[in-house]
């Protein structure tokens, strides 16, 4: 490579200023994403993920294992629910010393002095007989989306994988966190692109279990987090060390998140505090049940305790954000619902990118979903729905027990339909939306939307 930086620019064509309508848990939907970054950049929230891709035919990629090439970059202003996908940050092809294995882990990006930095971890080409092995290259940006300009070669005395950067606010210092073989920290130069030292291990990290990883640190009240994915019987848990240092010694804080219910194997994360409020990005295996190396991006809020320690955060389908009344609310995106007579589905086995429906099938079956916001002139609601039997949804604010503001009938038919309802005067607010169905019969909704 003959310039000292290659230019990588945005060039994804489905990116093209996209805000992506399925904007509850998984965030993003049209592609596969895992391995969430998310920083609070500029008023917005930007998220570097890692990009899932189903094994490319006549590769070396492995059809069962984690595929990844690229990494793009999304982001959200305000509302939380609308992300945009910027575009590619880089590619595998773009710089000569990746080896073309699709092993571009999980990333991480920071910013210091109004310059922003990538970092992201992929094997080098194998030379002389030997493997080429994981390191760790680097990109500079005036925006936090992009273009980068990369370095021509990873950065000089570390390897491994998943590097997490923490600025500490006391000196200005930056640190980078990395797994190899164990969880290690070294500090970085004032130029960010080199470590004073060698890498050390972190010391006080939770003994027993199996595999550590993913290493996600920072700071907050003068305390320093060092936050990790960890297998601790079959699946990794979410846990937490804290230290008065960088560099530790630590000590054990906690589970943020406990083992997937369903067999996710892995799950990888970050902290990000926006207008004054804490969340967690993570991942599951949302889209694709069946085949955990595909994965999507979720959030939802966390919370820290009068002394510091990390609340345990419950996984939920609404995720995030508040919602305004007049988009397509997808009440399969639930906060809460029925013991019995209500469940979820996908609309279409064969494109499970087009999301879930909500099945009622019982008389007082429910979903409640959390936060949305009413302007106060509300005057129609619209569902798209589908009842092999013909049904009657009731539509409430807050409480399954409140007054009912509107009635959807649903006739009977075997194709989708966007049925009308007129709604009852509702003042301007938040609102919490539950949606029952009273009396027997079957229906199906995709979203409802007030009018």
């Amino acid at each position: 490579m003959k310039n000292r930086h290659l230019a990588c620019f945005a060039v994804a064509a489905i990116a093209l200023s996209i805000g992506l309508a399925k904007a509850d848990n998984p965030l993003v939907s049209g592609q596969f994403s895992a391995d969430p970054t998310a920083r609070a950049f500029n008023g917005k929230i930007y998220v570097y993920p890692s990009h899932d891709i189903p094994a490319p035919p006549n590769t070396v990629a492995r059809k069962d294992w984690f595929v990844m090439e690229d990494y793009h970059v999304f982001s959200s202003e305000n509302n939380l629910m609308d992300w945009k996908d910027n575009g590619v940050i880089v590619n595998q092809k773009d710089l000569d010393w990746i080896s073309k294995d699709y092993t571009m882990w999980a990333p991480d990006a920071i910013e210091k002095n109004g310059k922003f930095y990538f970092y992201f971890p992929a094997n080098k080409v194998a030379g002389q007989g030997q493997r080429g092995g994981s390191a760790i290259g680097v990109g500079i940006s005036d925006k936090p989306e992009g273009p980068f300009k990369f370095e021509p070669k990873p950065i000089d005395g570390i390897g491994g994988i998943d590097p997490g950067i923490l600025i500490d606010p006391k000196d200005g210092k930056g640190y980078i966190y990395l797994q190899q073989g164990s969880l290690t920290v070294a500090k970085l130069k004032d130029n960010m692109i080199e470590v004073e030292s060698a890498p050390v291990r972190v010391q006080g990290l939770p003994k027993g279990g199996g595999l550590i990883e993913g290493p996600f640190p920072l700071e907050r009240n003068g305390k320093y987090y060092l936050t990790f994915p960890h297998v601790i019987n079959k699946t990794e848990a979410l846990e937490y060390v804290v230290a008065d240092n960088p560099m530790g010694p630590f000590t054990y804080g906690g589970i943020i998140m406990d083992e997937s219910p369903t067999g996710c194997w892995t799950n990888h994360h970050s902290l990000v505090q926006y207008e004054g409020q804490w969340y967690l990005f993570y991942h599951h295996n949302d889209y694709s049940p069946n085949f955990d190396k595909n994965r999507s991006i979720r959030a939802d809020s966390l919370f820290f305790e009068p002394d510091g320690k990390i609340r345990k955060v419950i996984p939920t389908l609404r995720g995030i954000g508040l919602a305004q009344a007049t988009r397509n609310l997808q009440i399969d995106r639930y906060s809460l619902i029925s013991k019995n007579g209500a469940s979820i589905a996908f609309l279409d086995t064969t494109k499970r990118f087009d999301g879930w429906k909500a099945v009622f099938a019982a008389d007082g079956a429910w979903f409640q979903y959390n936060s949305v916001q009413f302007d106060g002139k509300s005057k129609k609601v619209q569902a798209k729905v589908q009842s092999s039997t013909g049904a009657t949804l009731e539509v409430r604010l807050d409480k399954a027990s409140s007054p009912v503001v509107a009635t959807i009938k649903v006739p009977k038919s075997d194709q989708w339909q966007t049925i009308e309802a007129s709604v009852k005067s509702i003042k301007t607010g938040k609102y919490n939306l539950i949606v029952t169905q009273k009396g027997q019969g079957k229906a199906e909704v995709d979203w409802v939307s007030f009018k």
